[in-house]
C-alpha cells in the first residue's frame, strides 16, 4: 500500500492590492497589516510551519518587498539589539524566519485570480501535493487544539484528495464563498459532487462555504490551466478543483476552530480585539479599557 506523502511546502497568493484597506495598503502590504504585534503574513507562515510544513512559497507582487524582507535576517537590527543587551527583543526577530524553514518567492504579473496565482507557484510546487493558505483569514484552532491546517494535514492522511476546508455560513452570504455540496463520509468530511463559485442564495446548493485553506494534489495545475475564466473574469481556483471531482474526487473538511475575514474591516478589527484580550503584555490592561469605554 502506497503511503500517503505529507506536506511539505505552502504557497501563500499575496498579490492582491488590499483596496478594502485604502489608503492603509498605498504602502503597505496589506498582508503586513499587524493584530496587535505581528502582520496577518506571519500568523499564516506559523500555522503552516506548526503544521509540519517548511518550505513557504510565496506569490507575490510588485508592492510586496515588505514581505520578503520581513523574512528575511535584519542584520543592522540584530547588531543594535545585541549591543543594547535586548536578547528578548533579539530572540523574537530571529523565530521569524526558524533555521529549517525555507522561503521561495515568485512573481505574479497580472491580478488575472486566486488560480492564476496558485498556477504561478507550479514550478516551486513541483509534483507533490501542497496547502494553499491566504493570509486574510487568519484561523485559529480550539482552545489548547490542533491549528486549522495541521487538521486538515492529518484528514489528508486518511483522505488523500484534494482538500478544502468549509464552514457553515448565513444564507445571505453564500454569495461571498465558494460554496460545496455533497455526501457526509466521515466525522466532519464531505465528499464533494457539487462546487459552485459564489452562488445567488437561491441558487447554492449548501451553505459550506469554503474558507482560506486548502491541500491540494498536483493534478490542480492542469485543471487550471485548461479551464476558462470564471467568475469576475478570473481564473477561479475553485473551477479548477471542481474539475477534480470527476477524475481524482475532493473532499471538505469541515474545521474546527474560528476564522476571522481580514480583508474585511470588520472582521480585522474583531481579530485585533479578541487577540489583544488574549495577549500576554497587554491582555489583562485591554480588557480594563474596554470595561470603562463600552461598560
Amino acid at each position: 500500500m502506497t503511503k500517503t506523502p505529507r506536506i511539505q511546502k505552502a504557497v501563500f497568493p499575496v498579490a492582491g492590492l488590499g483596496t478594502r484597506f485604502l489608503p492603509a495598503t498605498k504602502a503597505i502590504a496589506k498582508e503586513m497589516l499587524p493584530v496587535v504585534d505581528k502582520p496577518l503574513m506571519q500568523y499564516a507562515v506559523e500555522e503552516a510551519y506548526d503544521a509540519g510544513i517548511r518550505h513557504m512559497i510565496f506569490v507575490t507582487g510588485r508592492s510586496k518587498r515588505a514581505i520578503e524582507d520581513h523574512f528575511d535576517t535584519s542584520y543592522e537590527l540584530e547588531h543594535e539589539l545585541e549591543a543594547a543587551g535586548k536578547n528578548d527583543l533579539l530572540q523574537l526577530i530571529r523565530s521569524v524566519m526558524p533555521e529549517d524553514m525555507v522561503c521561495s518567492y515568485v512573481r505574479q504579473p497580472r491580478a488575472l485570480g486566486l488560480g492564476h496565482a496558485v498556477l504561478c507557484a507550479q514550478p516551486l510546487v513541483g509534483n507533490e501535493p501542497f496547502a494553499v493558505l491566504l493570509p486574510d483569514d487568519l484561523m485559529c484552532g480550539p482552545e489548547g487544539g490542533s491549528n486549522v491546517l495541521a487538521q486538515m494535514v492529518d484528514v489528508f492522511q486518511d483522505f488523500p484528495t484534494s482538500l478544502v476546508a468549509v464552514q457553515e455560513v448565513p444564507v445571505e452570504h453564500v454569495k461571498r464563498y465558494g460554496i460545496v455540496a455533497g455526501a457526509q463520509v466521515g466525522d466532519r468530511i464531505i465528499k464533494v459532487d457539487r462546487m459552485v463559485e459564489k452562488p445567488s442564495p437561491e441558487n447554492a446548493p449548501s451553505r459550506m462555504g469554503v474558507s482560506g485553506r486548502y491541500i491540494l494534489t498536483p493534478a490542480v495545475f492542469e485543471e487550471i490551466r485548461n479551464n476558462p475564466r470564471g467568475a469576475g473574469g478570473e481564473i477561479q481556483l475553485t473551477d479548477g478543483i471542481a474539475k477534480l471531482m470527476a477524475t481524482e474526487g475532493v473532499h471538505a473538511y469541515q474545521y474546527q476552530g474560528k476564522r476571522y475575514d481580514c480583508g474585511s474591516k470588520q472582521g480585522f478589527l474583531e481579530a485585533t480585539v479578541d487577540f489583544a484580550l488574549k495577549h500576554e503584555e497587554v491582555g489583562a490592561a485591554f480588557r480594563e479599557f474596554l470595561k470603562k469605554t463600552v461598560g
